[in-house]
């Protein structure tokens, strides 16, 4: 299998020379805390962001080396919503992740969601250091998870399963974790986890045609779509067919969910210009996968 870095190359080659970095991330950071007064924990809310953002844009996660220009940008938004000591928070915290469609200005949407059960230890100047062997904290193994998400979504939609490297790592930090007794990172804290997500990526019983599904959709459908837009919303739907298989075997799965959280509004644009009847068969697809966006997809249904 090509390495994604060859891929990487082949899409973004430019006419002047490209300064090389090893860290693959391009990580926009914010943190915000409208709910909370205490001064003192507003000096710490700014420095956490801080050693966010050092740790995101500064950390090595692959082996791979990464351009400037091909680096994966990603936005972390953290809200803290209350202090229940000093040094000790909860918070919510959402995570996107975009991607560069092939000889255009549009970056697609790979992943959205905000994670409800963040609790954070804390402390003024606190160092957040990687250890994929060890947990240390549970904000440097939400991190480092997120981080990894991320990777494999980038990397599965360059290549088919490109990304199992960075998937199994991510659930490696998930096993790490299981003994803090922090919300998300085990079994029995409800299907819309941490875990679940990982455990479903990996699962080639019923999840292969989703992940085979973005490699489709990225690769094969909106990166063609500048040569021939038809041949590339072929594979688009194509893509949508084998998430539909997934779904047929598990309906209202979570990785489903986070697959039209990242697409809906993408998925309602790419057939403007299709014929009616890609849009009726599109529509069907989505009405009966994705109902809870059916009004997103109305300007695909032909009277």
């Amino acid at each position: 299998m090509l390495k994604k870095i060859v891929l990487h190359i082949a899409l973004f080659l430019v006419f002047f020379p490209l300064a090389v970095s090893a860290q693959e991330l391009n990580c926009t950071v914010d943190v915000v805390s409208p709910q909370v007064q205490d001064a003192a924990a507003q000096l710490v809310f700014k420095n956490l962001k801080d050693a966010i953002y050092q740790f995101m844009n500064n950390t090595k996660f692959t082996n791979d080396n990464f351009t400037n220009q091909e680096k994966i940008d990603c936005t972390l938004f953290m809200n803290m919503t209350s202090v229940n000591a000093p040094g000790d928070y909860a918070a919510t915290l959402q995570i996107q992740a975009r991607r560069p469609i092939y000889k255009s200005s549009y970056s697609s949407t790979m992943f959205n969601y905000q994670d409800n059960n963040i609790h954070i230890l804390y402390q003024l100047n606190q160092p957040l250091i990687f250890n994929i062997n060890t947990y240390s904290d549970n904000i440097t193994a939400l991190l480092s998870y997120y981080a990894y998400i991320i990777l494999g979504n980038d990397y599965d939609s360059y290549s088919p399963n490109g990304g199992t490297p960075y998937f199994l790592k991510a659930q490696t930090i998930v096993s790490n974790a299981q003994n803090s007794g922090e919300k998300g990172w085990n079994p029995l804290d409800g299907d819309q986890t941490r875990y679940s997500l990982i455990t479903n990526i990996l699962d080639e019983t019923y999840f292969e045609p989703l992940r085979k599904a973005m490699y489709n959709y990225h690769r094969l459908g909106l990166d063609v779509m500048y040569i021939t837009p038809e041949k590339g919303r072929a594979e688009v739907t194509n893509a949508l067919t084998m998430v539909q298989q997934v779904y047929n075997d598990k309906p209202a799965n979570f990785n489903i969910l986070l697959f039209f959280n990242a697409k809906a509004n993408e998925l309602a644009n790419i057939y403007s210009e299709a014929s009616n009847e890609e849009k009726s068969k599109v529509y069907a697809i989505l009405s009966a996968i994705d109902p809870t966006d059916i009004d997103k997809y109305s300007k695909l249904k032909v009277e």
